[in-house]
């Protein structure tokens, strides 16, 4: 409901058996409401299903055939029409214990009879101010809520931007297209939902850490022509130059300042400086072993590979997704994590399904 629709909350209703006294309130609210009547709690129900989002108050009486005014409360409570329906209790009843009652199921006031209209008028008009302040907050802070979801989707649909027009930059500079980082993304997404009951990690941070997987190679963008596109093997001394990526990545992110206290950061430097590291501790740079490396880091490593493996590059043709699974399965790629290795053995055929169309 919007601030614009809660001027149709315009109507009050009265459940009371006597008609007499419907009448009264009747005359007394007529002029400033649309009045409704029920003569029992199950008219008054049907009242409420058809006009819930009209009915500015209720006075409810308690003693009626049918349904008394605490059946007709409990149903209230129960369908959470309370929370917008305010209800004021009037009745002849003096037990403090019932009064209390009243209190418990969630009514606004209580009035005994006989009533002095005026007061009555009183405090119906203060309950209904109090009641419809609360619901015009309610919706005002629902629309803003709206609005910054909207505005934070459009921050990470404006990170992701920067991601992909960086990471490709470096693609492009190795003769690759930019889907390599789109199923880089999807291959980690995938191998990241597979390992929850292991890793528990929340929607969010999937997502975040499927968008940063594609920085891996960021810093290649500092490794010399001649030995990023080399198309045979490298020399010891180039590889040892090639392998420096890792770090020069980590110091491409490190010189965005007033990114460091962010999620994206912590992934991405994480990713960058660890997606080379093998679970023996042969890996580089650091040379971490088993669960020094983060699950993350090593599902972008084995996406990294299993995608190497089936792309022709300029140093090799592709391989066949059985083939690829087999070499990573065999240790041929190294040595990765091993419930994340069962995992990906497990969802194989899914990933040929998502990356390759069949």
């Amino acid at each position: 409901m919007s601030v614009m629709e809660l001027r149709n909350v315009t109507k009050l209703l009265v459940v009371d058996d006597i008609e007499v006294n419907r009448m009264i309130l009747y005359d007394m609210f007529c002029e400033q409401y649309d009045v409704l009547e029920a003569e029992n709690g199950r008219v008054a129900l049907d009242l409420l299903h058809e006009h819930k989002d009209e009915i500015a108050i209720m006075l409810l009486d308690i003693v009626m055939p049918e349904l008394d005014g605490f059946e007709v409360l409990k149903i209230m409570r129960d369908e959470d029409l309370l929370s917008h329906i305010p209800v004021i209790l009037i009745t002849g009843e003096n037990d403090e214990n019932k009064m209390l009652t009243g209190y418990e199921f969630g009514i606004s006031d209580l009035v005994g009879k006989p009533f002095n209209p005026e007061i009555v008028k009183r405090r119906v008009q203060n309950v209904v101010q109090l009641y419809m302040h609360k619901r015009e907050m309610e919706v005002k802070l629902r629309e803003q809520r709206e609005k910054l979801d909207e505005q934070s989707k459009r921050l990470r649909q404006f990170d992701q931007f920067i991601i992909d027009t960086l990471s490709t930059t470096v693609e492009f500079r190795d003769f690759e297209s930019g889907e390599h980082i789109i199923r880089i993304r999807e291959l980690v997404r995938l191998l990241l939902t597979a390992i929850r009951d292991a890793y528990p990690l929340d929607d969010e941070q999937i997502g975040i850490i499927s968008n940063v997987s594609a920085m891996h190679d960021i810093g290649k963008i500092a490794i010399p022509d001649a030995i990023l596109l080399k198309p045979g093997r490298l020399t010891k001394d180039e590889f040892e130059i090639m392998k420096t990526h890792t770090v020069r990545g980590c110091e491409i992110l490190e010189s965005i300042g007033s990114a460091q206290e962010l999620d994206y950061y912590t992934y991405s430097y994480d990713i960058c400086r660890h997606h080379h590291e093998r679970w023996d501790g042969r890996g580089y740079p650091d040379g971490l072993v088993g669960d020094q490396i983060s699950v993350w880091a090593h599902a972008t490593a084995l996406a990294d590979v299993y995608d190497a493996l089936t792309c022709k590059r300029v140093y090799k043709d592709a391989y066949s997704h059985e083939d690829a699974v087999q070499m990573i399965l065999n240790g041929e790629c190294g040595v990765f994590n091993p419930v994340l290795l069962d995992k990906f053995k497990e969802i194989q055929y899914n990933i040929q399904a998502a990356l390759r169309g069949g």
